[in-house]
């Protein structure tokens, strides 16, 4: 995905490029590599040269606004839509969905309980890796189908925590 932006009040150019959970991203042709999982719509775990940061991404009506520690980022995208068709748009999840853990960690927060109307984004449970906290969201609004873990369990990544259909 090739997008122009302004950041800091200057035009940058900045390419995507991901392969699994390997994010490569140029800035105005300067390469920089990172670990990125996406843990949460809008929201991904990335390390980059041994730091770990986690980087939350929101929409506005003028751009977006990244925020990662206590730090915020506005960002204006020019194309819009060759943001949103590049991401196919903020369209919810369909279907059964089975939310898994993206890292290994342990589950420090449980959200939610099962048979609790939920809206898609909302957080469902609170895993904690590398010492950071990163919010379990879900996908799609429905219903906490089944909850598969309790605060204190240990995750593997990938493994089945939740189902909301």
């Amino acid at each position: 995905m090739k997008l122009e932006i302004h950041l800091g009040g200057k035009a940058r150019q900045v390419e995507l490029t991901q392969k699994g959970g390997h994010l490569t991203c140029a800035i105005d042709g300067q390469a920089i590599e990172a670990d990125a999982v996406e843990i949460a719509p809008g929201i991904f775990s990335i390390l980059l040269k041994g730091r770990s940061f986690e980087v939350r991404v929101d929409e506005h009506a003028d751009g977006l606004r990244i925020h990662t520690g206590h730090r915020e980022f506005p960002v204006k995208v020019i194309d819009q839509r060759a943001w949103r068709g590049a991401r196919g748009g903020a369209a919810e999840a369909e279907g059964r969905q089975q939310i898994v853990a993206p890292m290994p960690g342990k589950v420090v927060r449980l959200l939610v309980k099962q048979g609790d109307t939920v809206e898609a984004g909302k957080g469902l449970l609170v895993v904690e890796a590398m010492k950071m906290q990163n919010e379990i969201r879900s996908a799609k609004s429905g219903t906490v189908e089944r909850l598969l873990v309790s605060e204190g369990d240990a995750v593997n990544s990938g493994q089945l925590l939740a189902v909301v259909g």
